[in-house]
């Protein structure tokens, strides 16, 4: 069967028609098939071929002009991520997934460097199936990714697994092998131009198949790295912008804080010096210090008593220090001491750091007179006390000690004066006692007033210092002091203490403050000149009687000498001596009719013989132990010490005398 010949123009029109359709290569070249099957010509057939050549290259052409406006509009839309850079993972993966899509790959992934842990990491992923590989971590140098890091340069492998240009590692080839890939392409991530480009990271696309990568599509790959270290670059240049901002938003506040803390201190200490200035008390800088820092605020003194309060601490009161039971320590219980031992501590503390300190749920700093130890101002509910109101609370306390300098500095004045009188009542209380009154109530001192008379003695160098440490000690109370006979005399409100208390509190805080033991004697209440001089007589006769009982160091009354108070004792107080050193067993023989008075005189006066004690009270022996027992039950185990004896003896013969 045989062909007419066709023209030749119509297998040209076929040709056109195809490249106009974007046919592939494949029906192009049947062209001239088709021509050679209808019988075509030798000269019309080699004209045929010669267009299908010329059409291939067109097409050729067209098709790399497609791939680079496909390219031009990745990159062109990259650029435009990049402009409108909100999250930086987005950006890197639409780059990732372009750069896997434009090579035709069947994966691509992008690593970091984590310069905490000195090694490179998978940032992201496309295409990726494998956990082991997505988790990957690389040291410089190791594997095709650590080269290109190395080198700055791009790096393509057909097959990765029998390439020997780059370490293989036992992780990494384990990673690969379990993402299947086999031909790989990586590029660096570069900052800068030239030698001088910082490698940030790389760029990679894989194939899990063999596969030789192009010149153009090294290049396109490379065009997305770009691309990838803008997005970097941007991306931590405008973090750091944003911390910057933030830096100086947080400086601005903190100036802003400043500003306010400093006009705030202006202000406070203008409030605080007008106090002083118009007189105010100690009271009404603690009280507008509370006001102040919004807490509960108290004032001590340097042996930690208290002066003032303002809130619920410091016993709620609010005043002087007549306000907390008048007399030094007056009242004051063994928690008492220990608080106050508690807050010197602190305030030395707060002395040797030179600022206040936190101890106990409180703040303490101290107030000071050159090194001396005034006091200490304590601030409680501000736990979170911060910069500006820690120095407010710091300087408030500087205020504070200047006003209690100057207040004893005017007590010392006025207490030289007072003391002035006291001397001259000691020395002749009868020569005009309604004049000595009345000098005394010039100088703000009612001596009709009742008060314990203290006399207290020293020895050694502390000598020269016990009567400045009288003033410090009666600082605040409305008591006076005077040196007279070697002694010094002082006169305090009785503020609830007997002379006993009041004389052993002063003993150890007036050793304290000479820094050597201060033995005190203790006797009144008195009123009237002629009471105080015989006060101050009991006194001194105490005072005695404690060095000679070798008590130095210590503070009693006459009435705690036992036998010794009655003889040195102005009143001779028998019955009290014989129911201090009698009372629990002539009460006991009162309740339940028994003989433990009677039995115990019989055993003194039998010269503690047990035998001869049964006989006089026609008792067996047993009952005259087991008497004894009780005695010892009810008078403690010292009893029968030499000196408790005298005592119980004395006192026996005075209650034989008396007639009960």
């Amino acid at each position: 069967m045989s062909h007419t010949p066709q023209s030749p123009a119509r297998h040209l029109r076929r040709l056109l028609e195809l490249l106009a359709a974007g046919a592939p290569a494949e029906e192009l070249g049947t062209v001239a098939a088709e021509a050679r099957r209808n019988g075509a010509t030798a000269e019309d057939l080699a004209e045929v071929e010669q267009a299908t050549e010329a059409a291939l290259r067109v097409h050729s052409t067209l098709r790399q002009h497609r791939r680079r406006e496909a390219e031009l509009t990745a990159l062109f839309d990259t650029a435009g991520d990049l402009a409108a850079l909100r999250d930086l993972d987005a950006v890197l993966r639409s780059i990732v997934r372009r750069a896997r899509m434009l090579l035709g790959t069947d994966t691509a992934y992008l690593t970091l460097p984590d310069e905490e842990a000195g090694d490179t990491f998978m940032r992201v992923t496309d295409g990726s199936v494998s956990e082991l590989f997505q988790n990957l971590r690389l040291q410089l140098g190791e594997g095709l990714g650590g080269l290109v890091a190395q080198t700055a340069r791009p790096y393509a492998t057909p097959d990765y697994r029998t390439d020997d240009r780059f370490l293989h590692t036992g992780s990494i080839d384990a990673g690969v092998l379990d993402e299947g890939l086999v031909a790989i392409l990586g590029v660096p991530l570069l900052l800068g131009s030239g030698s001088g480009g910082q490698v940030i990271g790389a760029l990679f696309a894989a194939d899990r198949t063999p596969r030789t990568f192009a010149p153009d599509e090294v290049a396109l790959l490379c065009s997305l790295a770009d691309h990838a270290a803008i997005a970097i670059d941007t991306a931590k240049a405008m973090a750091d912008a944003r911390i910057a901002l933030a830096e100086l938003a947080e400086a601005n506040a903190v100036i802003g804080e400043h500003s306010a803390a400093i006009q705030r201190a202006e202000e406070s200490h203008d409030r605080l010096t007008d106090l002083v200035l118009r007189g105010g008390d100690v009271s009404d800088v603690a009280d507008a210090v509370a006001g102040l820092l919004k807490g509960d605020v108290a004032v001590h003194d340097g042996s930690g008593r208290p002066l003032t309060a303002v809130g619920a601490h410091g016993g709620g009161a609010s005043g002087s220090g007549e306000e907390f039971g008048g007399a030094p320590g007056g009242g004051e219980d063994g928690a008492g001491a220990a608080e106050a031992a508690d807050l010197v501590a602190a305030a030395k503390r707060s002395r040797a750091a030179a600022r206040a300190v936190f101890r106990d749920g409180r703040w303490v700093c101290a107030m000071l007179a050159g090194q001396e130890l005034l006091g200490c101002l304590v601030l409680y509910g501000r736990p979170d006390l911060d910069g500006p109101d820690q120095r407010l609370f710091e300087r408030s306390s500087v205020v504070t000690s200047l006003l209690l300098l100057l207040r004893r500095s005017v007590a010392e004045t006025e207490n030289r004066v007072r003391g002035d009188l006291i001397t001259d009542l000691l020395t002749a209380p009868d020569r005009d006692p309604a004049g000595l009154v009345a000098r005394g109530r010039r100088l703000g001192f009612d001596l009709d007033r009742p008060h314990i008379l203290l006399a207290a003695r020293t020895g050694g160098e502390a000598r020269d210092r016990l009567a400045d440490a009288a003033v410090q000690y009666l600082f605040g109370s409305g008591g006076v002091s005077a040196e007279h006979e070697g002694a010094v005399v002082l006169l305090l409100p009785p503020g609830g203490a007997g002379p006993g208390k009041a004389a052993r509190l002063a003993a150890g805080q007036l050793g304290q403050l000479v820094g050597s033991p201060v033995t005190v004697a203790g006797a009144g209440p008195a009123a009237g000149p002629r009471a105080i001089a015989d006060a101050h007589t009991e006194g001194v006769r105490c005072l005695r009687a404690l060095r000679v009982l070798g008590r130095a160091g210590q503070g009693a009354s006459v009435a705690e000498l036992g036998f010794l108070g009655v003889l040195l004792g102005d009143h001779h107080d028998v019955d009290g001596f014989v129911t201090t050193a009698l009372g629990p067993l002539l009460e006991y023989d009162a309740q339940r009719g028994t003989q433990l008075v009677r039995t115990l005189r019989a055993y003194f006066d039998c010269g503690g013989s047990l035998t001869r004690a049964k006989e006089d009270l026609h008792v067996h022996v047993n009952t005259v132990v087991q008497r004894l027992d009780r005695v010892q039950a009810l008078l403690g185990p010292d009893w029968n010490t030499p000196e408790q004896a005298l005592e119980l003896q004395l006192a026996l013969r005075l209650h034989l005398l008396s007639g009960a």
